[in-house]
């Protein structure tokens, strides 16, 4: 083999997630991308070569749901640290979301001081939801134009009673955007929670002086998800528009959705490892730590999320990493808390430790799940999302055979709250590889200088 065919990189022996199955395979790498898979590729061919005998290597996790809080919000979490903890996680691709920075990006200029923030300074590669809020209408090209991979709305309150602060949609501004994102061929991502149904019921639980977790999910109901997937699809149906449901909660929300695509309209869903790993009892038992929007169900639902998961009926699992300094998640009530959860690093090992390694659900499903639909949905697939060869060179090296019971001390976001600490992973990432080149390895900080790159929106989702 000539200089110029040499292979930079082999990953020897490991238990390759392929798109239809799992095989002992070598990975060879040039360039940033798969260019060999082979049962024995010679070690003496590359430039360097990695031993993943006894492990599982998968495609980089693609997470769809981050906020990393800048411009302006950098305090609260920042892309350093967020994708510090995101490739310690195994996702090697995320994508942003336009709110809870100053500015929101809900214009083409704070899409660029956003850029500006995360130049050079995200250990993984990154694409940006563009915003759709009242007012803005007039916006949402130029932040096609710019290079946004979507829209974001929010169908209720978003918890920011800042002046500038990012507004959820009303129904005038929810049709008008969704006629303008179709004509741009983009994806209109929701939070899909009916705004009249949750503040009647919390300001009823306040009035009351019932503050508790429990009341909190009680002023939260599957009803409300239901009726704001409902509206949209309805819109969506006169419109054309693509939707993508965030953190979809229950069962129900999944069958509606499912029952709308059946019937034609382009949609996908995604739930989140929250839901699927916490139930409302545990948000009794660890408090503010673990709240969000939609609450956690009750037990049986996320038995039933589990069951859709494996019956191939959600098409994504994401973070909705939230985070916020821990002051903001002490309150005198429950309902003045901050609701968000930061697990941006946990999310692969509780999706392949709870899906695969306790309940056997098939490997090559679980990254479907974590990479391959989130890279199709939102127009990576030409590059990422699956181990195969001239795809980039993205992937996670996971030890299945390696439990441990995650502590403060492991979590690299800003602010060392999560409402996984103290519960048991039933397997643990030893690796991160993007491009080709590590970005993280096990009980080491990501350090040097950050290899994450902005991804443009490239045409298609």
């Amino acid at each position: 083999m000539g200089a110029a065919d040499r292979l930079d990189l082999i990953i020897q022996k490991g238990s390759v997630v392929l798109k239809d199955e799992v095989r002992i395979l070598d990975i060879g790498v040039r360039d940033g991308r798969i260019v060999q898979l082979g049962d024995s590729l010679r070690g003496d061919d590359a430039a360097r070569t990695v031993s993943a005998e006894g492990l599982t290597v998968m495609a980089g996790m693609i997470d769809a749901h981050v906020h990393l809080n800048e411009p302006g919000l950098g305090e609260w979490e920042g892309f350093e640290s967020g994708s510090a903890a995101l490739a310690a996680g195994g996702c090697t691709t995320y994508i942003d979301m336009p709110l809870n920075g100053i500015p929101p990006t809900v214009t083409a200029a704070a899409l660029h001081q956003k850029l500006a923030a995360a130049q050079n300074r995200s250990h993984a590669d990154y694409a940006l939801w563009g915003g759709l809020v009242p007012g803005k209408l007039h916006e949402l090209q130029p932040l096609h134009e710019a290079g946004v991979i979507g829209f974001k709305a929010f169908m209720s309150y978003t918890g920011d009673p800042g002046e500038d602060a990012f507004r959820e949609v009303d129904d005038y501004t929810l049709l008008e955007g969704m006629k303008i994102i179709a004509g741009l061929g983009k994806v209109l991502a929701l939070h899909a929670e009916s705004e009249p149904i949750v503040s009647r019921l919390g300001a009823a639980m306040r009035a009351e002086g019932r503050l508790s977790p429990a009341d909190y999910v009680a002023s939260r109901p599957v009803i409300a998800e239901l009726e704001a997937i409902n509206r949209a699809l309805f819109y969506a149906g006169q419109t054309g528009c693509k939707l993508h449901f965030v953190h979809i909660s229950s069962e129900a929300g999944v069958r509606t959705i499912n029952d709308a695509r059946s019937r034609g309209v382009d949609v996908t869903l995604e739930t989140c490892p929250h839901y699927l790993k916490l139930s409302a009892g545990d948000l009794e038992r660890k408090g503010a730590v673990a709240k969000c929007s939609p609450p956690l169900r009750e037990e049986p639902e996320r038995e039933l999320l589990w069951a859709a998961v494996a019956a191939g009926e959600i098409d994504m699992i994401s973070s909705d990493h939230s985070p916020c300094p821990v002051s903001m998640k002490n309150a005198e009530n429950f309902f003045d808390a901050w609701g968000g959860i930061a697990g941006a690093q946990s999310s692969v090992e509780l999706v392949v430790g709870e899906g695969h390694v306790k309940r056997g659900i098939p490997l090559p499903l679980l990254s479907r799940l974590l990479s391959g639909a989130p890279a199709k949905r939102f127009g990576l697939d030409a590059d990422k999302g699956e181990i195969r060869l001239g795809a980039a060179a993205d992937f996670v090296l996971i030890d299945l055979n390696k439990p441990y019971i995650l502590e403060e001390k492991h979590l690299y976001h800003r602010h060392k709250h999560s409402p996984y600490i103290g519960e048991l992973m039933h397997c643990k990432i030893t690796a991160a590889y993007l491009g080709g080149q590590p970005i993280y390895r096990e009980g080491q900080a990501p350090g040097g200088t950050p290899k994450g790159q902005w991804i443009r929106w490239n045409g298609a989702n």
